[in-house]
């Protein structure tokens, strides 16, 4: 090699290099052993085979949060940056090597997906960083465990598992996760803990959560839900009114699904079923007290007992309130006598009826009001038909508009009467099966119909009787007519007008005129009906009687002319 009376710096370098043999090229970004040959203060003095030895701080050789384990004589590894310094010592990392023998390993684990060992020691947005054995890793904060960690503080400095998510050696990045390793051990629990529970079992667990529609139970490494409607046979609103977070409950478990893990709960099956014997204890008509506790639009749900509710439809609710909401008849929480109409164990149900627990007004009002007495009530409305009187016991009674005055029309008799107005009224006739009450006011007037249907005040007429009546309204299907001046008022009926159809017909009579007609009946008002038709085939029949058959030769005709005459002489 040439050389120079005055040799530069560069020149010295290439004289060291020459007489090195190369060692920087050798030593320089690789990872070598060396020798531990003192330690000073906190530096480990390390002999690498070089010319000068290097300082190594102590704490490269610790985990975090750990004290250095070195003595003179150790074998260690480091890694070279500079074969020498400007102070002539070897430029040694342990750091460096523990991070480049830690990929190295990281890599292998990495590919075959094992896990790895790390410690969390720091703090960063985000996350935490993780020592894996010398390569720094990032722990996002949602990877620390299954649930959100509010302290961290007892998980750092503590060698355990994690799984990387990714790595990039180039870049120097690495992502692992705790919470992977978590929920794997924990499936793998799950597994185990389900393979050793049967359907049926008792088993002990902790309340660990409550939502609206049940609560979730720890069984010791696996959840299961606990139905609201199987915390308890009695109506529950919520779980929180029977259970407690943290409470220690007794479960069974009804069902299992081995495939999904999910595990059904329950609590009331480890009670006696009040459903058992229910038909027994419940008989049909059997009035017992229960306690309301739910009211929808077709009706209200009644405790009998806890776990044994009934239903009572809104048909069954009162015998006068009809059309109404339930709630506007009963409330939440409300005490009432109910009757049993109906058992069905298998199903479950038992059907209701609070009005049938209480006295049926249509039949105490046939009790105390029979047919034929006066009542008082007021007028509660006004139909084309008739007026609904309101009466005792909250029950209506109708005056149909035939039965509401003498010697009018209907129509003019139902603005005789106003809403609100009190009237006095007979009672005509009563239907308690039908709940139908009819009344009448005209029936308290001269010319008055009794129950016997015989008249009162010397105005009224008997079956059988002939009487003379006038024409008071004509219809199709008949006549409306009056008997006398101010008599009872009844109708005579098309078919009745008349033997021959000709004669059947309302039109050709008028309003006022007058006809002889006979008292065939009474409708249910104790309204008579009359038929011209009848009294003529009785006349008929009598004046066959007293003049000869028919069989004698005389003709109906001859027979009837000699009764004309017979009546003109007498």
């Amino acid at each position: 090699m040439a050389t120079t009376a005055f040799p530069t710096r560069d020149d010295f370098e290439a004289l060291l290099n020459e007489s090195l043999g190369g060692e920087n090229e050798t030593f320089e970004g690789k990872v070598v052993k060396g020798i531990v040959t003192g330690i000073e203060n906190d530096l480990a003095v390390i002999d690498v085979g070089l010319k000068s030895e290097g300082r190594v701080p102590l704490r490269e050789f610790a985990m975090p949060g750990q004290k250095a384990e070195l003595k003179v004589g150790d074998e260690v590894e480091v890694f070279v940056d500079r074969v020498e310094n400007s102070a002539g010592e070897a430029m040694l990392s342990r750091d460096r090597a523990r991070r480049e023998a830690a990929w190295d390993k990281l890599e292998k684990e990495f590919e075959k997906g094992e896990r790895v060992e790390g410690v969390i020691f720091g703090r960063v947005k985000g996350g935490f960083t993780v020592d894996l054995g010398g390569a720094v890793a990032f722990l996002p904060g949602s990877q620390v465990d299954i649930r959100p960690v509010r302290d961290v503080g007892p998980l750092m400095d503590l060698p355990q598992p994690f799984q990387i998510l990714k790595m990039d050696r180039r870049r120097g990045n690495i992502v692992v996760s705790r919470r992977a390793i978590l929920e794997e051990t924990r499936a793998e629990q799950r597994s185990g803990l389900i393979l050793s529970l049967t359907e049926g079992q008792v088993i002990e667990g902790v309340v660990k959560n409550i939502t609206d529609y049940g609560a979730f139970v720890d069984l010791g490494g696996i959840d299961g839900l606990l139905h609201v409607t199987d915390i308890s046979y009695k109506r529950v609103g919520h779980p929180s009114e029977v259970i407690n977070i943290g409470d220690v409950v007794k479960v069974q478990i009804v069902r299992i699904n081995r495939e999904t893990q999910r595990i059904s709960l329950g609590m009331k099956q480890l009670e006696s079923d009040p459903w058992d014997g229910a038909a027994t204890r419940y008989p049909i008509d059997g009035t017992f007290k229960g306690r309301v506790t739910n009211i929808t639009e077709y009706g209200a749900f009644v405790e009998l007992e806890p776990g044994i509710e009934g239903l009572v439809h809104v048909s069954e609710m009162s015998w006068t309130k009809k059309n109404v909401h339930p709630g506007k008849i009963v409330s939440t929480s409300q005490e009432v006598d109910v009757k049993v109409l109906e058992v069905d164990e298998e199903k479950r149900r038992i059907s209701l009826g609070l009005k049938q627990a209480q006295e049926n007004p249509w039949s105490d009002f046939a009790a105390k009001h029979p047919i034929g007495s006066t009542v008082e009530g007021e007028v509660k409305n006004s139909t084309e038909f008739g007026l609904f009187i309101g009466l005792d016991g909250d029950v209506d009674g109708m005056v149909h508009m035939s039965d509401i005055a003498w010697g009018v029309s209907g129509e003019e008799a139902l603005k005789l009467h106003h809403k609100g107005e009190t009237v006095s009224a007979q009672v005509l006739d009563i239907d308690v099966e039908k709940e139908r009450i009819s009344l009448g006011i005209k029936q308290l007037e001269r010319g008055g119909v009794t129950a016997a249907g015989s008249a009162s005040g010397g105005g009224g007429v008997n079956k059988g009787e002939t009487v003379t009546v006038s024409v008071l309204e004509v219809r199709d299907g008949g006549l409306e007519v009056q008997v006398g001046d101010g008599g009872v008022t009844g109708f005579v009926k098309r078919t009745d007008l008349g033997r021959d159809r000709d004669e059947q017909r309302p039109e050709r009579f008028q309003v006022g005129q007058k006809l002889d007609a006979m008292v065939i009946g009474f409708d249910r008002s104790k309204k008579p009906n009359f038929s011209v038709k009848a009294l003529q085939i009785a006349e008929e029949k009598q004046a066959v009687a007293q003049y000869g058959s028919s069989d004698s030769g005389a003709s109906l005709g001859d027979i009837l002319g000699e009764a004309l005459k017979q009546a003109k002489k007498e």
